[in-house]
């Protein structure tokens, strides 16, 4: 097997390289997003109490999930540079062991998911709000053992360069998941009406299908990895491997998605309307979030094969063109919040709640502080990507506990409630957390893209 690539020289080839790996990621990480996007929607239309309890919820169970995809992350940079080296047998260690980790971790977290109201209770929650958060995720958190297995499949493939499948498999389960909703949620065509409980059932189904489409494909694309044969055998060197780049990952995902988590703990303590008003508004900056993540992966994958042939120029080259792209995407999704916010936070409420017109507005509000924090946002998610691809994880976690919990959380609550902002002081906080992250991020980067750095990295 050679997987290898062409190598880039130019800019405009470097540009290509990367769209045409990074547009399929692009897109399944938008899809993926769309099923989670349309329970909020639906359960939006169903009612406003529920979708305040997915909100919180739907935060919680992302910072589980976020964790343990750390073990994922760290697969695609360590396959990526074994492909670029034609070693078949590391790509399948390193892939299995992900899985193994991945597993693992979501057995453990498992009851802090089912058994989740009172941890809700616990942090000054509305009452109502955490039942029925306690509710969806007592479904939804049997999703853990196929999503994080779908992360572990999806970071392997890309590794390999193989991303169309992975859009095709995530679009199918975005369209299934509407009508399963549809039924579920509100009880049409003669289905019971499950409401919150619904939207979590129709989640763990297509979660199920997506995985067992992406573990055929990677059976019948790469039959000769191997990949599932004596599953049960542990590697102790690749499990440490995937492991000591993984964990600092999953720390680094669980500063930031911590720190959004904790904004929605703190828009909980404003009311009701402000929590769901935040949750439609998350919604909105999450979705184009998944089009930097995308280039991101596709940033590592490139970085990754980059540090496997020890090519500095192309590493700096190739680094300065996505973060270039990327910032791009963040203008023009900038404007747009600025400019047409009410028909997009519009699309989340049923035209006859009563409650719409303070909601939007609300949300409108923290839509034009997203506009002004959407370039630091796209910069250290770049930043991250491509230090994950040179197999830079632990600075990365010190950087972003600072940046987002030192910094970010304390800020926010300052913001919102000492100076009586609100909302928007909540927001105004992330943005600063935000701007530090990408400061320290993109100058860690820069340092360790220099050739002398490159040329010492293990």
């Amino acid at each position: 097997m050679n997987t290898q690539t062409p190598v880039a020289t130019t800019r405009s080839e470097h540009a290509r390289a990367l769209m045409v790996l990074g547009m399929p990621l692009i897109g399944s990480h938008v899809a993926q997003f769309l099923i989670h996007i349309t329970d909020t929607i639906m359960l939006g239309w169903y009612d406003v109490t529920a979708l305040a309890a997915v909100t919180l919820a739907g935060s919680y169970y992302f910072v589980v999930f976020i964790v343990g995809a750390g073990f994922a992350w760290a697969v695609l940079p360590m396959v990526a540079r074994a492909a670029e080296d034609d070693d078949e047998v590391r790509i399948r260690r390193v892939t299995r062991m992900g899985v193994w980790l991945s597993m693992l971790y979501a057995a453990i977290l498992l009851p802090t998911q089912i058994w989740s109201e009172p941890i809700f209770l616990a942090i000054g929650q509305d009452p109502e709000v955490s039942a029925l958060a306690q509710d969806y995720l007592r479904i939804a958190a049997w999703a853990l053992f196929p999503g994080l297995l779908i992360m572990v499949l999806k970071a392997y493939l890309s590794a390999l360069e193989h991303t169309k499948f992975q859009l095709w498999i995530v679009l199918i389960a975005a369209v299934v998941n509407i009508p399963i909703n549809y039924l579920l949620i509100f009880g049409n065509f003669g289905a019971p009406e499950l409401g919150i409980q619904g939207a979590a059932i129709a989640s763990v189904a297509v979660t199920l299908v997506s995985v067992l489409g992406l573990v055929a494909y990677s059976l019948w694309v790469f039959p000769h990895h191997d990949l599932f044969r004596r599953m049960w055998r542990v590697d102790r060197g690749a499990l440490r491997e995937v492991f000591r780049l993984g964990w600092p990952i999953g720390l680094t995902s669980l500063a930031e998605s911590g720190l959004f988590s904790m904004s929605a703990v703190m828009m909980g303590w404003i009311g009701a309307l402000e929590l769901a008003a935040h949750g439609i508004a998350l919604q909105l900056i999450s979705m184009i979030f998944m089009i930097h993540v995308g280039l991101s992966s596709a940033a590592t994958v490139r970085a990754g094969r980059a540090l496997g042939r020890r090519d500095d120029v192309g590493l700096r080259v190739g680094g300065q063109v996505a973060i270039a792209i990327s910032l791009f995407v963040a203008v023009v999704t900038a404007v747009i919040f600025l400019t047409t916010p009410e028909p997009l936070i519009a699309i989340f409420l049923s035209p006859d709640d009563p409650q719409r017109g303070t909601i939007i507005g609300i949300a409108v509000s923290l839509l034009a502080v997203a506009a002004l924090f959407q370039l630091v946002d796209a910069a250290q998610i770049m930043a991250l990507g491509l230090l994950r691809g040179l197999q830079d994880t632990t600075v990365p976690m010190v950087y972003a506990g600072i940046s987002y919990w030192i910094v970010g959380v304390p800020t926010s609550y300052v913001l919102g409630f000492t100076l009586g902002w609100g909302g928007v002081g909540i927001w105004a906080g992330l943005a600063i957390g935000l701007f530090i992250a990408a400061v320290l991020l993109m100058t860690r980067f820069r340092n360790k893209s220099t050739s002398d750095s490159l040329a010492s990295t293990d």
